[in-house]
């Protein structure tokens, strides 16, 4: 029998020829990853146990990002905490104001992740690195601490569902649509401790900004990883940024998966995930109309050039409702830099948008963008549950950058061809 990509990296990094879902396995790991909320918690798990050097420190990336610029006192001692620890074990990635971004934005970026490396986070969409080829997974701050120190941690392998996307798309469906409309489809559990590997010629059309968009929300179908075959675009997207070791694994044509779902990609229309759940997918122009308070567009998600690129031709030349808050938060330096060069910051200062420093900020209800009672938000984030984005009583709305953008300039959740 054969493996899947996912069993694949499994077993080279467990020293095995074969790996089997269900099996426990203990294996080596290429990069630790933790942030401004999360690694605190590692950190002191890790001087609690009595450790004193970390296994490798160019395998451990810290990168404050949720409550930065800090937010408040607490927020400042966090950041501080990862700081000195950083200082203290010589952490060679440590990011922060002015050379940091979203954690999931910024490791890509700086040539930190790639194929066939098995990446593990302190933060739940650390699954983003699958569409680089790599088996990337989140997990709790006390596993973080004991694989600074060990270089190792134990996974059960998962069982795997292939997704495959075929066909072109329609204009103004972007890579959001179509995780959200999976998504939709097989529910918040429906891979639940899965691998989802995903597919289909249509992800041949797709950058790898936008794949890594796909990636990011695996998890929030519950699964364990979300993972894709590193082509030519991947693995010319790593070396460019200065990776040296390239593994690119495929699944074997006899790899054995739980199941296999096949979209046509052709009848997707772009979307909107209602109130409170991702899984709450349905077609714009189903909940055209609704009226908004604020639209975000940024995050782990879609804070890439490509997102601002899509936000920005929409809003070319219009000015945001009177009445909405349009708050765009490139991911990171390299992306707010290029928007300025490339003229987008223009075009969203004069459409009355606040452009903000990179930051997690609005996304986990953090700051940048707190919404109060009764207020209503279309985001480009990944979640959408109750209070997630400030207020109980508030109420996010998924969708992608072309579609928040429209909705911005209208002031109601809108599809962007009545504004383009």
């Amino acid at each position: 029998m054969g493996m899947t990509i996912t069993q694949k990296i499994l077993a080279a990094h467990a020293g095995r020829k074969f790996v089997e879902p269900g099996e426990l396995i203990l294996a080596t790991v290429d990069m630790v990853l933790g942030n401004d909320i999360t690694a605190p918690v590692a950190i002191e798990e890790f001087e609690k146990a009595g450790a004193t050097k970390v296994f490798d420190n160019e395998k451990i990336a810290l990168v404050p990002d949720h409550f930065t610029p800090c937010k408040d006192i607490k927020s400042a001692q966090l950041c501080k905490r990862v700081r000195e620890f950083a200082k203290k074990h010589n952490i060679k990635n440590y990011f922060e104001i002015g050379e940091m971004g979203v954690e999931h934005a910024l490791l890509p970026e700086k040539g930190l992740v790639g194929p066939g490396d098995v990446v593990i986070g302190a933060d739940s969409h650390t699954c983003t690195y699958g569409a680089l080829g790599a088996f990337a997974t989140g997990v709790g701050s006390t596993d973080m601490a004991a694989a600074m120190y060990m270089g190792k941690t134990w996974f059960k392998v998962p069982e795997t569902i292939k997704v495959v996307y075929n066909g072109k798309r329609q204009p103004w469906v972007c890579a959001k649509d179509l995780i959200l409309y999976t998504i939709g489809n097989i529910g918040v559990d429906g891979a639940l401790y899965k691998s989802l590997e995903f597919t289909g010629d249509t992800l041949k059309d797709l950058t790898v900004d936008e794949r890594l968009t796909i990636t990011n929300m695996a998890v929030e179908a519950g699964a364990k990883n979300g993972i894709m075959v590193a082509d030519e675009k991947v693995v010319e997207y790593v070396r460019r940024r200065g990776k040296k070791e390239v593994r690119v694994y495929k699944s074997d044509d006899d790899a054995c998966y739980e199941k296999i779902l096949e979209y046509d990609v052709e009848a997707i229309q772009p979307q909107v995930a209602l109130p409170h759940l991702p899984e709450n997918s349905v077609a714009v122009d189903e909940v055209s109309g609704i009226q908004i308070d604020q639209v975000v567009i940024g995050s782990c998600t879609n804070g890439r050039f490509v997102d601002m690129k899509q936000a920005a031709e929409v809003l070319k030349g219009k000015k945001a409702h009177p009445y909405v808050r349009l708050i765009i938060i490139p991911a990171t330096q390299e992306v707010y830099k290029r928007c300025v060069k490339e003229g987008l910051m223009d075009i969203f200062l004069e459409a009355n948008a606040v452009v903000s420093t990179p930051t997690c900020g609005p996304c986990l209800g953090g700051h940048m963008g707190i919404l109060a009672e009764g207020e209503k938000a279309v985001a480009t984030t990944n979640r959408n549950f109750v209070g997630r984005m400030g207020h109980p009583k508030s109420e996010v709305y998924l969708a992608s950058p072309a579609v928040a953008a429209a909705s911005a300039v209208t002031g109601k959740i809108t599809h962007p061809r009545e504004v383009v």
